[in-house]
């Protein structure tokens, strides 16, 4: 029984100290600044939230800082805006204009840094989002949205590192949007191939043979009508059979 017992307490040890290892391993990796949701369509214009959680224990997230990829300006960048929270918008000189709804604009938005308010912030334990409108999304894959973090402690947070597919997740990634190229739009059914054009003759042909049957239609009916009578005919002739 004592046996038994020991090993009981060794497995759940052993169980206990591999789940620990598992969530410690997957922990850091689900607390990371990410962006949601996390793909869209390229042309097209969306809502999306940086999510960002606090990592310290002792201090809360006072400020993020979010840099547009250069190398995909877009036209139209609007907030939303969050209780507790201030938000400053950078724009850059872009080269080629980017034609929105048949205007060229020559500024891009290139930065959002929010800040919070005195005395407040994502504290410990908590996250926060900040909602964004972009549109219309560039024509690339994707978008690297390289993320500072602040804290109140002066820690800072670097998620920049750009992911690579088929590698490890780095330790510090950055929020990265999936952009899918838009569906080509189904092209107009060939038109149906137009009915052959009768001749003259044909047409001839064809109310010829309606009259005709039209004809023969008529004479069968009479005859049918004509039988009928002579039989009734003939009944009201024959003398009922005496019982």
């Amino acid at each position: 029984m004592i046996r038994l017992r020991r090993s009981a307490s060794a497995a759940a040890l052993t169980l206990t100290v591999v789940a620990a290892t598992v969530l410690g391993f997957a922990g850091p990796a689900a607390a990371h600044v990410t962006v949601n949701p996390k793909e869209a369509t390229q042309g097209s214009y969306g809502r999306f939230a940086l999510r960002v959680p606090n990592e310290s224990d002792t201090a809360s997230t006072v400020k993020i800082e979010v840099n547009l990829p250069e190398n995909a300006p877009v036209g139209s960048v609007s907030t939303m805006p969050v209780p507790g929270w201030t938000v400053a918008v950078e724009k850059r000189k872009v080269d080629p204009p980017i034609e929105v709804h048949g205007s060229q604009l020559t500024e891009a938005v290139s930065k959002l840094t929010w800040t919070a308010a005195a005395g407040g912030g994502v504290k410990p334990g908590e996250f926060q989002e900040f909602p964004i409108s972009l549109g219309p999304l560039p024509q690339v894959d994707k978008m690297v949205l390289k993320t500072l973090q602040t804290y109140s402690d002066g820690n800072v947070s670097r998620w920049i590192e750009e992911p690579t597919p088929g590698a490890e997740e780095p330790e510090n990634p950055a929020p990265v949007l999936a952009l899918a190229a838009a569906a080509a739009s189904p092209s107009a059914a060939p038109a149906s191939a137009a009915p052959a054009a009768k001749d003259d003759d044909d047409d001839d042909d064809s109310g010829s043979t309606a009259i005709v049957l039209g004809v023969v239609g008529l004479l069968a009916g009479l005859g049918g009508l004509a039988l009928g009578g002579l039989a009734f005919a003939r009944t009201r002739r024959e003398p009922t059979p005496k019982s």
